[in-house]
């Protein structure tokens, strides 16, 4: 496929705002993780919550998509010189040219959850939500998307992209194929989650919230760390004498096989990478430092380490970084390829926080420890359920 250019890319998540918050947490391995103090009865487990949501109420001038979903997207767009180099591609090609692509797995769900909670009753008799909540906008998947679009001001194509946890690595995807069919010029990608009861509480009625810290990969992990998180990146069609950060190729691929169990040989896992290799036109061999999706569920981690195993050779750093932000769902995608960037700028191949056991059943490809050492090419793998899968290949042009 044709390079697409990175010109701008940040994450905000447990471990703070920006790319230098992630970069000095992986750095030191100081996890963002803390026992959960989110809601009115909070679950027995650790989250990845991120500090001053509260207290950073959207502008005035965009207060009817006020809620915490969008409190922490517009946190997120501030961060790295977002908003500059937004302002130069518009400049350049047009706010027509750039499109925006956001995912999201629950969107604003929280504050449909405050709604009904505080529902009132009318002089009719039926229940409402609150005036303060009564904005249609926020109760939908949706809301993000056109809370973004009003923020920036892009008036290209603007599209939300809601298949869980792989729902922001599909966005590069996305931007990719517009630039190959000539429909846009640049585009603000990235995705947005945050904590809520639906989430919490949902996921541990499927049995997969562990009440400790999460041990990606580990003989004795027992289950996954919930975290909120909002990142972007801006894209734009690359020229030929363009150098830096790349996206170089992506693959998609579906398990069709259960609505929250992956495939248990991996398949759909080996296709989406064996795609995103080819798109980029390399061999296995030449990735330097692949991200994992990770979750720290016994199912997930043995089926993603197997279908690594039989694609990578042992060389290969691979590892989980969710001990860090905890599993920020929707947003899993963005956070994790801005780590992946990350490595691929600084050289930092981070490891695996809390984990101490390796798992005989999961290859040799797995590390637990961080590595210095500059790569050519970084991957991220991003799977969600009902077997939805996303990989991505990264590269930094070296010059002569």
């Amino acid at each position: 496929m044709p390079a697409v250019a990175i010109r701008a890319f940040s994450a905000t998540t447990a471990l703070g705002r920006g790319t230098d918050a992630q970069y000095a947490g992986l750095q030191a391995r100081r996890s963002g993780l803390r026992r959960n103090d989110f809601g009115a009865t909070p679950l027995p487990t650790w989250i990845g919550r991120v500090e001053g949501v509260e207290d950073a109420p959207l502008p005035e001038a965009l207060a009817r998509w006020e809620c915490r979903n969008n409190r922490l997207a517009w946190l997120a767009l501030q961060q790295d010189g977002l908003p500059e180099v937004l302002a130069t591609m518009v400049a350049r090609h047009g706010a027509e040219r750039v499109a925006l692509v956001v995912g999201t797995s629950t969107s604003s769900i929280g504050a449909s959850e405050e709604g009904y909670a505080r529902a009132e009753q009318d002089d009719a008799g039926a229940r409402r939500f609150p005036d303060d909540l009564a904005r249609p906008i926020v109760h939908t998947p949706h809301s993000l998307g056109d809370f973004l679009q009003n923020a920036t001001g892009l008036r290209g194509p603007c599209i939300t992209v809601a298949t869980a946890c792989s729902s922001s690595a599909k966005v590069f995807a996305q931007a990719a194929r517009m630039f190959e069919a000539g429909v846009v010029d640049a585009a603000l990608v990235g995705g947005v989650d945050t904590l809520c009861g639906s989430v919490l509480f949902g996921f541990n009625a499927l049995g997969l919230v562990s009440r400790n810290p999460c041990l990606p990969f580990d003989a004795n992990r027992d289950g996954l760390s919930l975290g909120e998180a909002g990142g972007f990146a801006v894209l734009e069609r690359a020229g030929a004498a363009d150098t830096g950060l790349q996206l170089c190729g992506y693959g998609e691929s579906s398990d069709a096989h259960h609505m929250s169990a992956p495939h248990p040989e991996g398949l759909g896992a080996s296709l989406s990478m064996r795609d995103a290799l080819a798109r980029a036109g390399i061999e296995a061999s030449e990735v330097g430092y692949l991200n994992l999706h990770g979750t720290s569920t016994p199912a997930n981690d043995m089926v993603e380490a197997r279908a690594v195993d039989s694609l990578f050779p042992p060389t290969l750093h691979a590892s989980s970084t969710k001990g860090w932000t905890g599993h920020t769902l929707g947003a899993a995608g963005i956070v994790e390829s801005v780590f992946a960037l990350l490595a691929l700028e600084h050289g930092l191949l981070p490891g695996i926080l809390h984990s101490a056991a390796p798992d005989p059943a999961c290859g040799p490809q797995i590390r637990f420890d961080n590595v210095e050492r500059p790569i050519r090419y970084a991957m991220n793998n991003s799977f969600g359920f009902g077997g939805n899968n996303c990989s991505l290949v990264f590269g930094r042009t070296v010059t002569a």
